[in-house]
């Protein structure tokens, strides 16, 4: 890689590292390109260089998030069914939502519903959600069995990052969230 390389994908990062806080902070719709380059000290050029849309920002802070999601996916598709299978992949999910950037991440998600839903991402991640669902439930699954499911990937979610007034290290409060998770499926 080329220094010119290697300085490209650093401003790309640090945009999507900004991006991603301003949308945390104040919400997806509310944030603009200008405030997003005035924060790194950059021309809307230089972003608009990197990024044309917002959308396309937030797409990319997504990329990792679904290919690990398809891979659970995939993964589990090649295990033998059962709890042990879905403990694991508990475990590997919460892998994804691991560290302050993927916290934020899902608090973008929790706190502008409104505005993630109506963007092509929006319906991408809400698609590989519902396929991670399919593929830990079995098909036999009670009502109850489905919510447990559910319950259990919001919790690893929570855990992520609505911890406010919880006690204890961000770690501990994630083995906390995985704990309930893996108790909720087995």
């Amino acid at each position: 890689m080329t220094v010119a390389d290697e300085r490209r994908t650093d401003t790309r990062s640090q945009i999507r590292e900004v991006a991603l806080a301003l949308f945390a902070e104040q919400g997806y719709d509310k944030t603009s390109l200008r405030e997003i380059a005035e924060r790194l000290g950059i021309t809307k050029a230089a972003v608009y260089y990197h990024y044309k849309t917002k959308e396309e920002i937030l797409s990319s802070l997504f990329d990792e998030v679904g290919a690990g999601i398809d891979a659970i996916v995939e993964w589990v598709g090649t295990q033998p069914p059962g709890s042990t299978t879905r403990i694991e992949a508990l475990r590997r999910y919460q892998e994804l939502f691991t560290g302050e950037s993927a916290g934020q991440l899902i608090r973008f998600v929790q706190e502008s519903q409104a505005s993630f839903k109506d963007l092509a991402v929006g319906a991408d991640m809400k698609k590989r959600f519902a396929a991670v669902a399919r593929a830990l439930t079995p098909e036999s699954a009670s009502a109850e069995d489905h919510l447990r499911l559910r319950l259990s990937l919001i919790a690893i979610h929570l855990g992520a990052f609505h911890t406010e007034g919880i006690d204890g290290s961000a770690a501990e409060r994630a083995a906390a969230a995985l704990t309930i998770a893996q108790d909720l499926v087995r």
